[in-house]
């Protein structure tokens, strides 16, 4: 009986190293980490911009479409907790697969707090590669301070899940 504890405490221990970064995920999964952190989109004005801009905070990159239902019930979630966990370097950061125009009027339509960037379909490939094989919308990515993946979401996120990924790392 003390044997399973033991390598239930083992487990445990391994998974939640491996989540806030202390053990990092497999290498091809940290390089394409690596890409997105790299990976120039545009900003609402068209402006070029990598998510490198923000290194040093815990990320939160949700990919995600102004057509996309999960998505459109996902996001007020983020802006509230966009709010809440500023302060505790967190940085919330969505990258629409849309058009900007649309992703312009839905951010002002739900008030979006965090910065937009615009993706096209082919972006979609680098999230298959760190944990989205199937390539579905909403895909939220976690990475810590330092760049590694924390969590890797795969369609619409409870507030209780959201939350229980940033106590880790927060």
């Amino acid at each position: 009986m003390a044997g399973v504890g033991g390598v239930a405490a083992a487990a445990g221990y391994f998974v939640n190293a491996w989540r806030i970064g202390a053990i990092a995920p497999s290498t091809a999964k940290q390089d394409a980490a690596a890409a997105i952190l790299g990976s120039t989109l545009q900003t609402m004005e068209g402006k070029p911009q990598t998510l490198a801009a923000w290194r040093g905070r815990i990320l939160v990159i949700n990919y995600w479409a102004t057509w996309c239902a999960p998505c459109r019930v996902e996001i007020p979630l983020f802006v509230r907790l966009q709010q809440e966990y500023a302060a505790k370097n967190v940085q919330f950061v969505g990258i629409a697969v849309d058009k900007a125009d649309k992703v312009r009027d839905f951010g002002e339509e739900f008030k979006i707090n965090y910065p937009l960037l615009i993706a096209g379909i082919d972006s979609m490939e680098l999230t298959r590669k760190v944990g989205n094989p199937a390539g579905v919308l909403p895909y939220t990515l976690i990475l810590n301070g330092s760049g590694a993946i924390a969590a890797s979401l795969v369609g619409g996120i409870s507030e209780e899940r959201m939350r229980t990924e940033l106590a880790i790392l927060v």
